[in-house]
């Protein structure tokens, strides 16, 4: 399974856990989410975006670890367009966030790559930085009765 299909698999199971809070489990067909079978599929087959990309280190042709994938940016339309690369530093202080298009990254033998990077490339390239986007307030507590 490619790298784009295994991420988009892991952003559908996120997404179907958190509209399915409360639901006490799944029952085929009764589901009023829209996963096709295809989808579904995809799920069973799919891995963890948490366990397997955060925080894993991405090398180059050398072999050489020039960054560690620190987070994934997903478009408004819902594809996977980015992942951010973060380079230098020690224990996240200092360090230097880039913006990777996910079709640049490969992944061989369970590793990632990123064909041509050096460390000098990921510190020369503008440092990523998040829109400012409004996010919805926090939901506030319910008392439990």
């Amino acid at each position: 399974m490619n790298f784009h299909k295994a991420v988009w698999a892991a952003a559908i199971v996120a997404g179907s856990m958190s509209i399915s809070i409360g639901a006490h489990a799944q029952i085929a067909g009764t589901q009023p989410l829209g996963v096709t079978v295809e989808q579904s599929q995809a799920l069973l087959e799919g891995w963890s975006v948490k366990k397997s990309a955060l925080g894993k280190a991405v090398y180059n042709d050398n072999n050489q670890k020039i960054g560690t994938i620190r987070d994934l940016v997903v478009a408004p339309d819902g594809s996977l367009s980015a992942a951010i690369v973060s380079a230098g530093g020690f224990i996240g202080v200092a360090t230097h966030d880039v913006a990777v298009p996910i079709g640049a990254l490969q992944v061989r033998d369970g590793n990632f790559f990123l064909p041509g990077a050096t460390k000098e490339a990921i510190h020369a390239t503008p440092e990523f930085q998040y829109s400012k986007i409004h996010t919805p307030p926090k939901p506030k507590k319910v008392d439990a009765q």
